[in-house]
């Protein structure tokens, strides 16, 4: 599981992100909420741990950019401000649970084990980026809820591309999601489907952009 740590104050994130590893997490730390939605335009995770007194906001102002970039990811609120008060604007705005400093670790990793298990991720069967909703379920793309006309393999593209937003996704893995193991494929065949795909993209606004990396395969994310 990857997890993306959101705090400002070295020495606490230095022993959190050692004790999350020591868990066999893979942890990325970015200390403001600038570098944190960085991180959210080029990465893909799982859990967000989430400080709220950052140098550049609350970092409750950051939920909902990790809701449409992450659908399904969890998020643990990680503050020193625990009263009442603030546990409940935590979860109102879309936390999944909210834990006071300090903490017990072994607590944490139990809110972890906690939220992994709650059925939040059933709402996976849709994924958002930019304005365009891929239905995994029904294999259908729409922006704005209007529906998107595209090919079979158009589709299949945007669904490989989409369920691994965010990341690289390698020629190998694209052309296995998109073509059967008897399909005859071109060497240039999968690069008009993404030509056509980008400009119905374009056309209708989705607010996404595949970019080639070159020699190695695509890249699905918001724009900027």
């Amino acid at each position: 599981m990857k997890i993306l740590l959101v705090e400002d104050e070295a020495e606490f994130a230095a022993a959190v992100r050692g004790a999350l590893e020591r868990e066999k997490y893979v942890v990325d730390c970015a200390d403001r909420l600038a570098l944190a939605r960085e991180a959210l335009r080029g990465n893909s995770y799982d859990l967000a741990l989430l400080d709220r007194s950052l140098p550049d906001g609350d970092g409750l102002s950051l939920v909902p950019a990790m809701r449409a970039a992450l659908p399904g990811v969890h998020i643990i609120v990680l503050s020193a401000r625990g009263d009442v008060a603030d546990r409940v604007a935590g979860l109102d705005e879309g936390a999944d649970d909210y834990l006071s400093k300090p903490f017990a670790l072994e607590e944490l990793f139990a809110r972890i084990r906690a939220v992994r298990r709650r059925p939040a991720q059933l709402g996976l069967d849709h994924i958002q980026v930019g304005s365009l909703v891929f239905d995994l379920d029904n294999d259908e793309a729409s922006v704005n809820g209007v529906p998107l006309t595209l090919s079979r393999r158009e589709l299949r593209v945007l669904a490989t591309l989409i369920r691994r937003r965010g990341r690289t996704v390698l020629r190998e893995t694209l052309e296995q999601g998109v073509y059967g193991f008897d399909d005859a494929i071109q060497s240039n065949t999968l690069d008009s489907h993404i030509s056509r795909l980008r400009r119905k993209l374009a056309a209708v606004e989705a607010g996404v952009e595949i970019h080639a990396i070159k020699g190695v395969g695509y890249l699905l994310r918001a724009q900027p």
